[in-house]
C-alpha cells in the first residue's frame, strides 16, 4: 500500500515496563515521529505506533477512530492479541512499513450514546452483588428476557476477549456482525446470538428500581441508565497489518490462545 504519513505518533503507556525505552528505539529509526504518553494523546498525527498491551491498544483505538488515524501495535502486555509486532521485531517491522508492505484493515466498532468500543460493551445491573433482570430488544422488538450477571455485546474483534470467556463463538473480523452473549444466565436455554451490524440493540431493565451500567472495553462507564441502546459506530478502527500477517487471524488463535491443539495423551 503506497501511502505517505507526514507525522507519526509513538504512543506508550507509562504503567507498562520498558514502554518508553521501546518508544525511543522506534523513534531512532523513524523520521517525522514524536513520542507521546497515553495520557497525552496527540490530535495532529496521521499514524499511531501504539506500545503496550491490549488495554493500551483499546484506549488508543477509540481515540484514533474518531480522527481516522491508522494504528500499528507493539505488544508489551501479557497476550497482545491486537498488536502486530513484538519488541524484538522493530527493525523488521519498520523496514516493512517504510517499504509500504502493509495493508489497512478496518474493524467494526460499537457505540452507545457518545462512547464507543472496539471489543465490547458489557451491560449489567448497578447492584453487581445479585443477578440482573434484563429485556433484550432488536429493532424495538422484544427478543428475550434474561436473569443473568449481565450481557456482552461484542464485535468480531472482541470475540476473542471477554465474549470468549463467557462461552461466545470465535468470529472472523471480516464478518459484519455483532455478538450478544449472556453472562452466567440463570437458565439452561440461553445461548449466544449473532446479529447483523445494522441492527439496533436495546437492553432495558425488567425491574422498576434497577438501573443499568454500560462498560466500554472494560475501561469507561455509562452508569444508572433505564435502558442501553447499542448500535454500529459510524467510524471504524484502521488497523495496520503487515503483509506477511494479513491472513494470520487463525494463526494467532493457535499461537496465543492455543486453539485447535488436541489434548495430550
Amino acid at each position: 500500500m503506497n501511502r505517505k504519513f507526514e507525522k507519526i505518533g509513538i504512543i506508550y503507556n507509562k504503567d507498562v515496563k520498558q514502554g518508553f525505552d521501546l518508544a525511543q528505539k522506534i523513534k531512532e529509526k523513524l523520521e517525522n515521529s514524536e513520542i507521546f504518553a497515553l495520557d497525552n494523546l496527540p490530535c495532529d498525527i496521521d499514524l499511531a505506533f501504539c506500545i503496550g498491551g491490549d488495554g493500551t491498544f483499546l484506549k488508543v483505538s477509540r481515540f484514533c477512530a474518531k480522527k481516522n488515524i491508522p494504528i500499528l501495535g507493539f505488544n508489551l502486555g501479557r497476550l497482545g492479541y491486537l498488536a502486530q509486532a513484538k519488541p524484538d521485531e522493530i527493525i523488521e517491522t519498520i523496514e516493512k512499513f517504510k517499504n509500504n508492505e502493509f495493508t489497512i484493515e478496518k474493524r467494526l466498532m460499537l457505540k452507545s450514546g457518545e462512547k464507543t468500543a472496539l471489543n465490547d460493551i458489557v451491560v449489567n445491573g448497578v447492584n453487581r452483588n445479585r443477578t440482573s433482570t434484563m429485556d433484550l430488544y432488536i429493532n424495538d422488538t422484544l427478543l428475550c428476557s434474561y436473569v443473568a450477571d449481565g450481557l456482552i455485546i461484542s464485535t468480531p474483534t472482541g470475540s476473542t476477549a471477554y465474549s470468549l470467556s463467557a462461552g461466545g463463538p470465535i468470529v472472523s473480523p471480516k464478518l459484519d456482525c455483532f455478538l450478544i452473549i449472556p453472562i452466567c444466565p440463570h437458565t439452561l436455554t440461553a445461548r449466544p446470538i449473532i446479529v447483523p451490524s445494522d441492527e439496533k440493540i436495546i437492553i432495558r431493565s425488567s425491574e422498576a428500581k434497577q438501573k443499568l451500567n454500560a462498560i466500554f472495553d472494560g475501561q469507561e462507564n455509562n452508569n444508572n441508565q433505564d435502558e442501553v441502546i447499542i448500535e454500529k459506530n459510524e467510524k471504524q478502527v484502521d488497523l495496520i497489518v503487515l503483509n506477511q500477517q494479513k491472513d494470520k487471524f487463525y494463526d494467532i488463535l493457535k499461537e496465543k490462545l492455543h486453539w485447535s491443539i488436541a489434548p495430550r495423551k
